[in-house]
């Protein structure tokens, strides 16, 4: 009998390796020896945190190059040169970590010792070309997604949203008009809740955003895996799960993931070095008296709306932790530092390049979080009952932001603008309002419930951990052809 080996490979930027990295760390937790395969450039910039598994043994990481000069940006415009550059470029080396080994004897890597070949794939759904191959060397795959299950439902209904005619939304049309065509939703969703893709791109192109077909696309390859993984919990997004899963082949909700994995996975994810300083300048704060600003690894943004959030924080009279990546603002990000520190003064703000971001949010001086609503941040507040103020940018974002909003009231949303006056009105009211506490803190409870043994996810991933032992024991061992 084949001793499971799964081989996990995430997207290589910041939040599909965190969300990813947190599922093989459960599955080693689980005692299934997982490979975690990151791209040769994102391994040299962990260093030394990526040289040893995490907590435990049957955790390894490997590496596959993407094609692109170290000094290439991979930044958010950058996405499709990366993507197309790591499907060329990788795919040889991936094959062999797929392939028998000419040194595996009996199962066990006689190199490594690591045993044994791999018997099951773990790909990002954004990753085609990986399943491709496994199928072709006869390796069971299963698709991981993430997004939030509503936004990958939407993606689904993109052909539907199509032939109704009702994609893509024109340019300088009203945002508010409701959408029907995600089942589910009701008279939830408008136009500005789905992702941007879904808008027109201009006055003068007629035609589909080219992405939104390729996500689509994406999203109903995910039917053809053996079973598609999310990083979400039933008492978030049932409803959507609902309606996923006659899709499907199995439907595996196991999250939050952040909440089950041991939490070094955390800091041996991150490509960033993490300013730990800011937790002592938090500790030197009230009790939920701190706003922290956070627009995760990607977004970038122009001085004007520095300028607005800066100005509206400041209104609020709170102290604020504001993350500002080196690579985010268009101008000169020390202008804006220096800006923020002489407006805020030296007690009430703090401004760092990058944070130990769940432990912000579970600290005793944090009360809201002005958040980007990605759905890795998303969810990491809703564990610590943390009240949002969501501006969304892409991708998933929209759609969380609508589920903050309008589904669990746990925060405010506010897409689509960013005026001081606004953040300032939004900022207090998350802060101050103690509806929104007790529904975000209710919530948090509700989710570690289903985290906890016995609950909704942990039974799922149990159930999870089961099909992977199962494909693992096929007639066939995976990557041998039968003659």
């Amino acid at each position: 009998m084949a001793t499971s080996h799964v081989l996990v490979f995430p997207f290589p930027v910041q939040g599909h390796i965190n969300c990813m990295l947190h599922f093989a760390t459960t599955l080693a937790g689980a005692g299934v020896h997982v490979t975690f395969l990151h791209t040769e450039h994102n391994l040299r910039r962990l260093g030394g945190r990526a040289t040893s598994a995490p907590g435990s043994p049957r955790l390894r990481f490997a590496s596959v190059p993407d094609g692109l000069p170290d000094d290439h940006p991979r930044s958010v415009a950058n996405l499709v040169e990366l993507y197309r550059s790591l499907a060329a470029e990788a795919t040889g080396p991936y094959r062999s970590l797929l392939a028998p080994s000419p040194t595996t004897v009996g199962g066990v890597d006689q190199g490594s010792g690591f045993p044994p070949v791999v018997t099951c794939l773990v790909a990002d759904g954004l990753l085609p070309w990986a399943f491709d191959i496994s199928e072709e060397l006869r390796v069971p795959a299963i698709a991981f997604r993430t997004a939030s299950a509503c936004t990958f439902l939407a993606f689904l209904c993109v052909p539907k949203l199509l032939d109704l005619g009702d994609l893509p939304f024109p340019a300088g049309g009203d945002l508010d008009e409701q959408v029907r065509g995600v089942p589910g939703f009701g008279n939830l969703l408008r136009r500005r809740d789905l992702p941007a893709y879904f808008r027109r791109p201009n006055e003068t192109d007629d035609g589909v955003d080219p992405v939104l077909h390729i996500l689509a696309e994406l999203s109903d390859r995910s039917s053809k895996a053996r079973a598609l993984v999310l990083n979400t919990a039933a008492s978030l997004e049932q409803v959507a799960l609902s309606h996923i899963a006659p899709h499907m082949r199995d439907l595996f909700a196991v999250g939050p993931l952040h909440a089950m994995s041991p939490a070094p996975a955390a800091a041996s994810s991150s490509l960033w070095r993490e300013d730990d300083g800011c937790l002592a300048w938090l500790d030197s704060q009230a009790d939920r008296y701190v706003v922290y600003l956070s627009m995760g690894s990607l977004a970038v943004i122009s001085p004007e709306q520095v300028t607005e959030l800066l100005r509206g924080l400041v209104a609020t009279g709170y102290p604020f932790l504001w993350v500002l990546r080196s690579d985010m603002a268009v101008a000169s990000q020390d202008a804006a530092l220096q800006e923020a520190a002489t407006a805020a003064g030296g007690q009430k703000a703090r401004i760092v390049a990058w944070a130990p971001q769940r432990d912000v949010l579970r600290h005793r001086a944090v009360g809201c979080f002005l958040t980007h609503a990605g759905w890795n941040s998303t969810v990491e507040a809703v564990v610590e009952g943390v009240p949002m103020v969501c501006w969304p940018f892409s991708a998933d974002q929209q759609m969380n932001s609508r589920m903050v909003g309008a589904v669990w009231r746990t925060g405010m949303d506010m897409k689509d603008v960013c005026d001081r006056a606004v953040v300032e009105r939004m900022v207090r009211e998350a802060m101050e309002s103690a509806e929104i506490r007790r529904s975000a803190q209710a919530l948090a409870q509700q989710v570690k419930r289903d985290v906890a043994a016995g609950g909704s996810s942990a039974t799922e991933f149990e159930r999870l951990v089961g099909l992977i032992r199962e494909l693992s024991t096929s007639g066939v061992t995976p990557g041998h052809s039968q003659g």
